[in-house]
């Protein structure tokens, strides 16, 4: 069965603030200023991508969940399971 995947308006804005951020970047690294300021930015980025990975995931897996009882079915332990891999893998 083919999912349709819902992305929220407040994920696309996490994603607009992420993209805002790597443009920060960018020009810091264009002002030609220290590592140090570049990879704390950095580091702010991926944890921000992380924030963005965990409530893309959990907010599909709760989609599928109601998806999957509503039709009948009972098997929500091995979609848990499919999140956790996903979780697991983009780290």
């Amino acid at each position: 069965m083919e999912h349709h995947y819902n992305y929220t308006e407040e994920m696309k804005m996490r994603l607009r603030r992420i993209e805002g951020q790597i443009r920060g970047v960018l020009r810091l690294m264009e002002e030609e200023k220290s590592c140090k300021e570049v990879v704390a930015q950095l580091s702010a980025v991926r944890n921000a991508s992380d924030k963005a990975i965990a409530q893309i995931v959990a907010e599909n897996l709760q989609q599928c969940i109601m998806a999957e009882q509503q039709s009948g079915g009972q098997d929500t332990g091995k979609l848990v399971k499919e999140a956790i891999e996903l979780l697991v893998k983009s780290r």
